[in-house]
């Protein structure tokens, strides 16, 4: 039997929140990886017009 696949994409144009809150995230896990290359990261982080909630949960070893 055949397995089929959809592939699907969105993107954001420059501005939209979606961006603003991705490179928060992307900041904390890149900073905890930078202190322990062996870390486990979660951030999460959203924008909701003034105020930006920002999520983490982080295990590093050593």
């Amino acid at each position: 039997m055949t397995e089929r696949r959809r592939f699907t994409s969105s993107s954001v144009l420059q501005g939209h929140p979606d961006k603003l809150c991705d490179r928060i995230s992307d900041a904390l896990v890149d900073a905890h990886l930078a202190v322990d290359t062996r870390a486990r990261v979660r951030a999460e982080t959203a924008a909701a017009g003034q105020v930006v909630f920002v999520t983490t949960d982080a295990r590093l070893h050593g």
